[in-house]
C-alpha cells in the first residue's frame, strides 16, 4: 500500500528500483490528486476555445488570405480562359460549350475545325505541366487530397512553391482541354496561400491549420462563386463524419473577401443559369430517392474507373512527369472521334459538348436545355452519352496525374445523369410538373456530396447555384440516401472519420499510450462489494458504509437486479454530516446515472468517464451485465505512470 511519507520525503532508491518506486508512489493520495489534475488537463488539450485576442488576430489574418486568394483566383480564371481561347478555339477550331457565368473574355469567331490537332493538344499541355510539377510532386492530381493530407499529417504546412507550381500546372492542363475542374486545384492553391500567410506571420501550428482551411474556402469561393457553400465545404471535406468547427468563422470571412474581390473584377453572377422557380411537389420525392440510388452506382463506377487508371499509370515504366501526357494522349484519341461523330450527327462539327475542360456547359445544358439538345428520348441518350464520355475523359486526365480537379467532374456527372433521369421521368410519367433542370441540380449536389462525404456543403452550393432554397427538401432527401449508400466509398483517401482520428488533434504521447491499454489489463481481482436497492433508506446506506473499506461507488439495482445508478461515498458522507438530513431519502433520490465499463474498453475511455461524471471508480461489467470488478483512478494513474516510466527507461537505455 501507500508509504506513510509524502512522495518528496521518500529515501533515494537505486536506479534499478525507479520503476517499482514510481508504481508505489502512484498509490499515494497526494500523487493521485496531482495525477488526476494532470490527466484532466491532458484529456482536454483542445477544449479551450481560442481566446478573443487570438480570435481577432486570426480573423484579420483570414481577411488577408481571402484578399490574396481572390486576386490569385481572378488571375487563374483569366489565364485559363485565355489559354483555352488560343489553343483550343483559335488553333484547333474547337467551340467549347460554356455555362452562362463562365465567359469573361469576349468571344471571337473560331477557324476551321481541326480534329487531328485537337487529339494532341491535351497531351502537349499535360507534358509541359508534368515538367512543371517536377518542382512540387505533391501537385499531381486533383489537389484536394494533398490539401487534406497537409492538414492532418503536415501540421498545416504546404510548401510555398506549391502556390505557383499548382497554378501554372493547372492552367496548362485545363487550358489545353484536360477534362477536370478548376475548383480542386484552387483547394490546394488556397491552402498553400493560407500556409504561406501563416508562415510569414509566424503564427502557432493551431492558427496555421485554421488559415489553411480559410485559404481553401477563399479559393473555392473565388472560382465557384458560392461563398457560403465554399466555407462549409472547407471545414467539412477534412472529415467523413465531422467538421473543423474552430475554422468555420475564419473560413466564412476569407470566403466573403475572396468572393468580393472576384465579383468586383468580373461582375456579380452565378456560374450556372437556372429556372426562376422550382416548385416543391411531394409526390416526386420517390423519384429523387431512385435518382440518389442510381447516382450512387454512377459514383462507384466513376471512382472505380479513376482508381483503375491510377493503378495502370503507376505500373508504367516511364518517368513520372511523362505520365500526364500519356493520359492526355489517351484522352484525345478516345474523345475526339466521338466528338466528330456526335457533332456530324447534330450538324455541329467542332462543338465540344462539355467533354473538354470543366464541363459546366454540359451541366448547363442539362439544367436549362439548349438548341444543341434534341427533344424526346434522343436528348436523354445524348445526356447519358456525355455522362459516360465525361467519366472516361476525367478518369484519364486526373488518374494519370494531370493537374485537374475531381470536384467539377463529379458535379457535371451528377448534373448530366440527373438531367437525363428527369427527362426520362417526364416522358414516362407525362407529368408536366417534372422539371428536368431540378433533377439535374439535385444530381450535381448528390453525387459529389455522397462520394466526397460533404452532404451539407454540397446541398448549400446547389441552393446558391439555383438562387433559391426551393430544392432544399429533395436535396436533403437525395443527399441522405447517397451519403448512406456511399459510406464505404470516398473520393479523398486522406479523409479521416473524425477529429479523434486526426493527428492534428492527437493527444500527448503518454496519454495516447493509454488508448492501447484495455481495462482488463489494469483491473484488480474482484473484492467483496456493497450494492443498494433503489428503495434503500439513507439510514441503511450509512449503516453499511463501514463495510466498504475500499469502495467509493455503490451500484443501485432495481427489483429485477438491473443496475440503474450509482451512489458515491462523497454523497453519503455529505448527508451524514448534516444534522437536519432527511431520513426518508432513498438510494433512488441521491443516485446519479449509471456509468459502467467493459473489459475491452480503453483506459482513455475510463479516464474520460471518471472526469466527466466526477467519479473515482467505475464498475466493470461482463457481457451478461454482472459486476466483475471496479476500476479506480489509482489503477488509471498506475497505468499512466507505467507508460511514462517505461518510456523514460527506454530513452535512458537509448542514450
Amino acid at each position: 500500500m501507500a508509504s506513510g511519507h509524502p512522495p518528496n520525503d521518500e529515501p533515494p532508491v537505486p536506479r534499478a528500483g525507479r520503476f517499482a518506486a514510481a508504481l508505489q508512489r502512484a498509490l499515494h493520495p497526494e500523487t493521485l490528486r496531482r495525477q488526476r489534475r494532470r490527466l484532466a488537463g491532458l484529456l482536454r488539450p483542445q477544449a479551450a476555445p481560442l481566446d478573443m485576442a487570438i480570435l481577432g488576430r486570426t480573423l484579420l489574418h483570414a481577411s488577408l488570405v481571402g484578399l490574396g486568394a481572390g486576386i490569385v483566383g481572378a488571375a487563374f480564371l483569366a489565364a485559363l480562359e485565355l489559354l483555352q481561347r488560343v489553343l483550343l478555339e483559335q488553333l484547333a477550331g474547337y467551340s467549347p460549350l460554356r455555362a452562362s457565368g463562365e465567359k469573361i473574355i469576349r468571344e471571337v469567331a473560331s477557324p476551321t475545325f481541326r480534329p487531328w490537332l485537337l487529339v494532341f493538344i491535351p497531351a502537349a499541355g499535360a507534358l509541359v505541366a508534368g515538367l512543371v510539377m517536377r518542382f512540387a510532386p505533391e501537385t499531381r492530381g486533383g489537389g484536394g487530397d494533398a490539401m487534406i493530407e497537409a492538414f492532418h499529417h503536415q501540421g498545416g504546412i504546404i510548401r510555398r512553391r506549391v502556390l505557383w507550381v499548382k497554378w501554372l500546372a493547372s492552367t496548362l492542363t485545363l487550358g489545353s482541354g484536360g477534362s477536370g475542374g478548376r475548383e480542386g486545384p484552387t483547394m490546394q492553391i488556397g491552402g498553400a496561400l493560407g500556409s504561406l500567410v501563416a508562415g510569414a506571420l509566424g503564427v502557432s501550428a493551431r492558427e496555421r491549420r485554421i488559415l489553411l482551411v480559410a485559404g481553401v474556402a477563399a479559393g473555392m469561393s473565388a472560382v465557384f462563386r458560392t461563398p457560403l457553400g465554399a466555407a462549409i465545404l472547407a471545414v467539412e471535406v477534412l472529415y467523413r463524419d465531422d467538421f473543423e468547427t474552430e475554422a468555420l468563422v475564419p473560413a466564412v470571412l476569407a470566403s466573403v473577401v475572396a468572393y468580393s474581390v472576384v465579383i468586383s473584377i468580373y461582375g456579380e453572377s452565378t456560374l450556372l443559369a437556372h429556372a426562376p422557380h422550382y416548385p416543391f411537389v411531394p409526390v416526386h420525392l420517390p423519384l429523387y430517392i431512385l435518382l440518389a440510388v442510381l447516382l450512387a452506382l454512377v459514383a462507384k463506377i466513376f471512382l472505380g474507373t479513376l482508381r483503375l487508371v491510377q493503378r495502370t499509370t503507376a505500373k508504367l515504366a516511364v518517368p513520372v512527369w511523362i505520365k500526364p501526357a500519356l493520359g492526355g494522349l489517351a484522352f484525345g484519341v478516345t474523345t475526339v472521334p466521338l466528338l466528330v461523330i456526335v457533332g456530324n450527327r447534330l450538324s455541329l462539327p467542332g462543338q465540344g459538348l462539355g467533354i473538354f475542360g470543366g464541363g459546366y456547359g454540359a451541366a448547363q445544358m442539362a439544367i436549362t436545355g439548349s438548341p444543341l439538345l434534341p427533344g424526346g428520348w434522343t436528348g436523354v441518350e445524348l445526356l447519358l452519352f456525355l455522362c459516360a464520355a465525361k467519366l472516361v475523359a476525367s478518369s484519364l486526365t486526373i488518374g494519370s496525374g494531370g493537374s485537374a480537379g475531381d470536384f467539377a467532374p463529379s458535379l457535371v456527372l451528377g448534373g448530366l445523369f440527373g438531367g437525363a433521369f428527369g427527362r426520362a421521368a417526364a416522358l414516362l410519367l407525362h407529368d408536366p410538373r417534372i422539371d428536368p433542370g431540378a433533377f439535374a441540380l439535385v444530381g450535381m449536389g448528390t453525387l459529389y456530396g455522397g462520394i466526397a462525404h460533404v452532404p451539407l456543403s454540397s446541398l448549400i452550393m446547389v441552393c446558391e447555384l439555383a438562387g433559391s432554397y426551393e430544392l432544399l427538401v429533395p436535396l436533403m432527401l437525395a443527399e441522405g440516401v447517397a451519403f448512406v449508400a456511399l459510406r464505404g466509398t470516398s473520393l479523398y483517401g486522406s479523409q479521416v472519420a473524425s477529429k479523434q482520428d486526426s493527428p492534428a488533434h492527437r493527444l500527448p504521447a503518454p496519454l495516447d499510450t493509454l488508448r492501447t491499454v484495455k481495462v482488463h489489463a489494469a483491473l484488480t481481482p474482484l473484492r467483496a462489494y456493497v450494492t443498494f436497492a433503489r428503495s434503500a433508506k439513507l439510514r441503511e446506506m450509512l449503516a453499511r458504509l463501514p463495510e466498504a473499506t475500499w469502495q467509493d461507488a455503490f451500484p443501485v439495482a432495481d427489483k429485477k437486479g438491473r443496475f440503474v445508478g450509482l451512489v458515491t461515498s462523497d454523497a453519503l458522507r455529505l448527508l451524514a454530516s448534516k444534522p437536519d438530513r432527511d431520513t426518508k431519502l432513498t438510494a433512488a433520490d441521491i443516485m446519479q446515472p449509471i456509468v459502467t465499463l467493459s473489459l475491452d474498453d480503453e483506459l482513455r475511455t475510463a479516464a474520460e468517464l471518471m472526469l466527466a461524471n466526477g467519479l473515482r471508480e467505475i464498475p466493470v461489467l461482463d457481457a451478461g451485465g454482472a459486476i466483475i470488478g471496479f476500476l479506480d483512478e489509482a489503477e488509471v494513474s498506475r497505468a499512466y505512470l507505467q507508460a511514462t516510466a517505461m518510456r523514460g527507461e527506454g530513452e535512458d537505455a537509448g542514450s
